[in-house]
């Protein structure tokens, strides 16, 4: 059975950083797109960051590109996202999600991918 399981959120002031770790079990993801999701209250589930473990590529939202980080250590099969220049607007539950199979591109959609952890929660305050 498949498994992501965040941590690492928590609390920081505006300017802070943050890292979030999710650690994936339950099958091989050598194969696969790992990305990370957020989702505010009373607004939608929002693409933050992927990569595409079959080529190594990544890509990010617009709203966080030059501030966070997304990176794979795949002996460990565990994915990093790393937050720098925090602000209010990133105060979210944040979501690890997968999808497994070759992808000659990263999806962005939230329907794109199958597994999810359960959200670990980032707030900042100013």
């Amino acid at each position: 059975q498949v498994q992501l399981v965040e941590s690492g959120g928590g609390s920081v002031q505006a300017g802070g950083s943050l890292r979030l770790s999710c650690a994936a079990s339950g099958r091989t993801f050598s194969e696969a797109v790992m990305g990370w999701f957020r989702q505010a209250p009373g607004k939608e589930r929002q693409f933050v960051a992927a990569i595409n473990r079959n080529d190594g590529s990544i890509i990010y939202g617009d709203s966080v590109k030059g501030r966070f980080t997304i990176s794979s250590d795949n002996a460990k099969n565990t994915f990093y996202l790393q937050m720098n220049s925090l602000n209010s607007e990133d105060t979210a539950l944040y979501y690890c999600a997968s999808v497994i199979g070759v992808w000659a591109w990263i999806p962005q959609g939230r329907d794109d991918y199958r597994y999810w952890g359960q959200g670990t929660q980032v707030t900042v305050s100013s």
